[in-house]
């Protein structure tokens, strides 16, 4: 399921809604637990979790950038700045599993938009994969949405030329 890409106010939304078949508390620990962190995005950092924390993302050559948390509420909202973009994580108990909704708000569309929002997608299918105790292709998984993506934006009338 791609995301949904709305045009809002100061840009654009791209939601993922997916569903887990595992509890909240899991799930949670994907989004906050540096070992687990590290298995669906490797250069991705929890420094310091709370309303006043922040992670990091390492950019490689020795240099990291600070991601700002903006919203947090243990266990379901974790929310921080992506350069200058934002993404936002909602976790809610659903049935037996839990329903997560993931967005990401962008001020503008370029090239690496669609880059960037097929890299989200994979990544909720690593983080899924990884709650069933299965592995994932990470690369070949991102070849396959990367042209849906680009589709998807084109058909709104961007133009990546």
């Amino acid at each position: 399921m791609t995301a949904e890409i709305t045009k809002n106010p100061t840009g654009y939304t791209a939601t993922f809604d997916r569903y887990f078949e595992h509890s909240r508390d899991k799930v949670w620990q994907l989004l906050t637990d540096n070992h687990k962190i590290h298995r669906w995005f490797s250069g991705l950092q929890m420094e310091e979790e709370g309303e006043s924390g922040h992670l990091t993302l390492d950019m490689g050559h020795g240099k990291k950038k600070e991601l700002p948390i903006t919203d947090y509420k243990q266990g379901e909202i974790l929310a921080y700045e992506w350069g200058e973009d934002h993404v936002r994580f909602e976790l809610s108990r659903d049935g037996q599993g839990t329903r997560v909704k993931m967005a990401e708000t962008l001020p503008d569309i370029t090239s690496e938009t669609p880059k960037d929002v097929a890299g989200w997608h994979v990544a909720l299918d690593i983080m899924e994969a990884i709650l069933d105790g299965h592995g994932i292709e990470r690369s070949s998984e991102w070849e396959r949405w990367y042209p849906e993506y680009k589709r998807l934006f084109e058909s709104m009338g961007v133009d990546f030329a």
